[in-house]
């Protein structure tokens, strides 16, 4: 059993399913998903930080003395299919999702018991969208379910009183986070905590080890249950399951440690706005390099998407979702169930990444840019003759290739037309031997 310490606690293994994974999809969707304006952080930015474009949107847009609580009844999610969205997430070829089940602005997507009239079921949907989003990423798939939940919220007067007194009070995680949390994993059984918002407040104030140790010893998710690293000021990349560090986090060499990068498709926000540029959203080019760099350096990958306030996931998400789906289905065997590689990337060639899959004893040299002179050199293979073999993924043959003394070969790729690449945007050399 694991006893409510650090020590302890950090000593549990990761449940191997996660590693083995590689990719999910996190989804930001919230009240602040009605302004859809700026960010996720519209509350805190218009009232807290009274930032000029927040304030006069407010002012130009919604009469005086509109307050943020009366976006709530705007929340509607009437054009919510959760069939829709988990369809949308098999496409995409990830493995797991994980759910905004409660951001900074306290507002649950389930009813919950300990946010009275400030959630999914009482006010806008009047529905219980972490149940249905459940059910049907169950039902239709084979992804694994996360939550997110944020421990702080920006304005509620029970943590901002125990802030004022320095967090020797610990009235709001005893009465409200606390709570919330015991309640969403006997409730909905998420194989992810992605815990967020520490408020600057240490993790013995959140009872943050009491909580993990009843989650890893006595939940109904104990053995297969993983968690991030946002569990307290001064955790992060220190305790809890798999460290992420920072959002957006890509250190470009391999860690000791199993890590995330959670980042967005939109470059500046995590929740959905209106007032984005396609220019904005990461083209799939850059996506599929986030994947092969994160990966090859003993990574997943937590791509998000954030849909609108009436439940739709727009359809320029849905289109880069579907275009890494249809990466995968050519290179997945270079991403899924591999591991890092004694070299990350390759030393000759810029855009050159390394997987290894031990099962298959392959090592996978993924390559961002085809060259333009069909020769492909790589400067960290050691190949044998007349025992290594170079396939290309998605293609029949086998290629011909000349090694560089002791290390380093050239291959010659096939001369394809457009119509026959295997896949558009990075392709996957496999070599054996």
């Amino acid at each position: 059993r694991y006893e409510p310490t650090w020590g302890s606690l950090d000593a549990r293994p990761l449940p191997a399913w996660f590693d083995e994974a590689k990719f999910g999809v996190f989804i930001h969707w919230g009240v602040f998903s009605v302004p859809s304006f700026g960010s996720e952080w519209f509350w805190w930015y218009w009232q807290k930080e009274k930032r000029e474009s927040y304030v006069k949107f407010m002012d130009t847009n919604y009469p005086p003395g509109f307050s943020y609580e009366d976006f709530g009844p705007l929340f509607t999610a009437e054009f919510f299919d959760p069939n829709q969205w988990a369809d949308i997430l098999k496409a995409s070829g990830a493995k797991y999702v994980v759910l905004t089940s409660k951001h900074h602005e306290g507002f649950t997507l389930w009813g919950s018991k300990y946010s009275w009239n400030w959630n999914a079921v009482d006010v806008g949907p009047k529905r219980d969208l972490v149940a249905e989003l459940a059910a049907s990423v169950r039902n239709r798939t084979d992804l694994r379910f996360g939550l997110y939940h944020s421990l702080f919220e920006w304005f509620n007067p029970l943590f901002l009183e125990d802030a004022t007194n320095a967090f020797n009070t610990t009235n709001f995680p005893t009465s409200k986070s606390l709570p919330e949390l015991y309640e969403i994993v006997t409730k909905y059984q998420p194989e992810i905590i992605w815990s967020d918002g520490d408020g600057n407040a240490p993790d013995t104030y959140w009872n943050s080890t009491g909580f993990l140790a009843w989650l890893y010893n006595d939940s109904p998710v104990r053995d297969t249950v993983v968690t991030n690293d946002r569990w307290g000021a001064g955790s992060i990349c220190a305790h809890g399951g798999f460290y992420t560090c920072s959002d957006r986090y890509n250190p470009g060499h391999l860690l000791p440690h199993k890590w995330e990068n959670c980042m967005t498709i939109d470059r500046s926000s995590w929740g959905y706005r209106r007032d984005a540029w396609l220019r904005d959203y990461l083209p799939i080019e850059d996506l599929v390099k986030q994947l092969a760099e994160t990966v090859s350096c003993g990574g997943n990958l937590l791509m998000n998407i954030g849909p609108t306030h009436d439940g739709r996931i727009a359809v320029v998400f849905e289109e880069r979702l579907r275009q890494v789906g249809s990466w995968l289905k050519v290179n997945g065997e270079a991403i899924y169930g591999t591991t890092p590689w004694r070299a990350q990337n390759d030393t000759v060639t810029p855009g050159v990444w390394y997987t290894f899959s031990p099962k298959e004893g392959k090592v996978n040299a993924i390559f961002l840019n085809w060259p333009v002179s069909g020769i492909l050199e790589l400067g960290e293979p050691r190949a044998k003759l007349g025992e290594t073999q170079v396939k290309l993924a998605g293609y029949k043959e086998l290629l011909k290739w000349v090694a560089l003394g002791e290390k380093g070969m050239v291959i010659a790729l096939p001369q394809l037309t457009p119509q026959q690449m295997p896949c558009q945007w990075g392709w996957t050399l496999q070599l054996t031997d």
